[in-house]
């Protein structure tokens, strides 16, 4: 950023009506802007007696509403730094260190009623900036010249430094300090001078006055101005444009549009065949030389601002214009991209963070549940209790009718049965199988009998479900 590149003195003083010089040692990479300040107002091009340099501030003339607070900002890509100042203007009337005697006076400094004498000084002097003034034939003027000291000051007017004649002032007496000049015709062009002077001393303003004929012309744009300017991002910069017109002329500023950004802009204007919008326009200011002066500030620059712009000078008899580019170089630290918008970012933080602690918690569970299931053995549920008959339990679950279920019997009778269906045919084969064929077979023992007789009797008994 820039830097203060020499010491300053921040508190001057200057005596009324001498010149003054403001210094800005600022410097840095690149050469940075600099713009000026008082008490809070930029100054520019329309302050007659001010004058911004390379190097500082020259204020010509001072008067005692110049004192107060001057800044002297300097800006470049990299940033800004300030250079302050207090200007204490010193009026050497109102302290009476300038005060003369008198001659006759026998010494005596001071009037009848005590007061001490002051010599002349003007009470209006921002009245009196625009010193060069031009106006067309048929037109009015007011000069003025107010002031005041002890004994009262007179003020006689002179032209090309000849006193006006009674005939030439003619009814201005009435108004002491303004001169009025009415249905100006090319001949009244000249340098009026008003002479203010008392017994202590002398002051005096001159005025240019120029009468300029009408013609049939239309605005001319002199010099080179506007022309193409560069401005680091977020930089100040300015376009100028000069005009010369037989009256005073509306200076406007344009910018072009570019295609396809018609609709941004609530109305455009057509010049050249190009589509242009109107800017804000600041005050038109007379210069010395007669011509008019305006300017276009353009602060903080961004892209955007970047293209071709217009100055627009015109007046009754028509318009001329010139153009000019300005060109924004890249912002040296761009902006990191910026992260996709998704629709989690719209949830406020307990929820973005409770969704995923809450999917991590059911995950968990489930996981351990599993992990506890692994570990228990498995048991028949309790609905379906499987039992194991016992030896000697007689268990017939059969798909048909009880009568066909038989509990139990033993070997002879089971071989006698098949015998039996077997002679009844094929006819009769089936319908039995599916009576007896489904019986599963669970137990088959064998049981010894001992009698009294001594005999022992053995048989076996098959025991099945059906």
């Amino acid at each position: 950023p820039p830097r203060i590149a020499d010491k300053v003195i921040h508190r001057q003083s200057v005596r009324l009506g001498r010149t003054i010089k403001l210094l800005c040692p600022v410097e840095g990479d690149p050469p940075p802007l600099t713009m000026w300040m008082k008490d809070g107002r930029t100054i520019h091009s329309g302050w007659t007696r001010f004058r911004i340099l390379q190097q500082g501030l020259k204020i010509k003339e001072v008067e005692s509403e110049d004192a107060g607070t001057y800044i002297c900002k300097a800006t470049n890509g990299f940033g800004s730094t300030n250079v302050n100042y207090t200007l204490i203007v010193i009026d050497d009337a109102s302290s009476g260190k300038d005060s003369q005697v008198p001659e006759g006076s026998n010494g005596e400094y001071e009037d009848h009623s005590g007061k001490q004498w002051a010599r002349p000084r003007f009470t209006q002097p921002a009245k009196m900036r625009r010193r060069v003034i031009a106006r067309p034939v048929g037109s009015s003027i007011r000069l003025k010249c107010v002031a005041s000291g002890n004994p009262r000051p007179d003020i006689t007017w002179l032209k090309d430094n000849k006193p006006l004649t009674p005939q030439e002032i003619g009814e201005n007496k009435k108004k002491k300090w303004t001169l009025n000049l009415k249905n100006l015709k090319p001949e009244d062009s000249g340098k009026y001078t008003c002479r203010v002077f008392n017994k202590v001393g002398e002051i005096n303003a001159t005025y240019k006055v120029e009468v300029i004929q009408r013609t049939k012309s239309k605005p001319i744009l002199t010099g080179t101005h506007p022309v193409n300017t560069t401005v680091d991002y977020g930089g100040t910069t300015s376009f100028q444009c000069k005009v010369r017109s037989d009256v005073k002329p509306v200076i406007q500023w344009l910018k072009r549009v570019e295609y396809g950004t018609e609709s941004k802009y609530n109305s455009t204007i057509d010049v050249g065949g190009q589509k242009f919008v109107v800017l804000p326009t600041g005050e038109v200011w007379s210069r010395p030389d007669g011509s008019y002066l305006n300017k276009l500030m353009i602060t903080r620059a961004k892209e955007e601002d970047a293209g071709m712009y217009i100055c627009l000078g015109a007046n009754t008899m028509g318009y001329s214009f010139r153009s000019a580019f300005l060109t924004v170089l890249p912002d040296p630290k761009p902006p990191s991209a910026p992260v996709p918008p998704s629709s989690a970012s719209s949830l406020p933080w307990p929820v973005i963070i409770g969704i995923p602690a809450g999917a991590v918690f059911i995950f968990g569970t489930i996981l351990l549940w599993l992990c506890q299931s692994k570990k228990k053995p498995c048991s028949p549920p309790a609905a379906a209790p499987v039992h194991r008959p016992q030896p000697r339990d007689r268990i017939c679950v059969s798909q048909v009718p009880d009568k066909d279920c038989i509990s139990s019997i033993n070997y002879e009778e089971y071989v006698a049965q098949q015998q039996h269906l077997l002679s009844q045919g094929p006819a009769l084969a089936p319908a039995m199988a599916s009576k007896m064929y489904p019986k599963i077979y669970t137990d088959i023992h064998t049981h010894t009998h001992s009698h009294v007789e001594g005999k022992v009797h053995q048989h076996q008994h098959i025991q099945y479900q059906c």
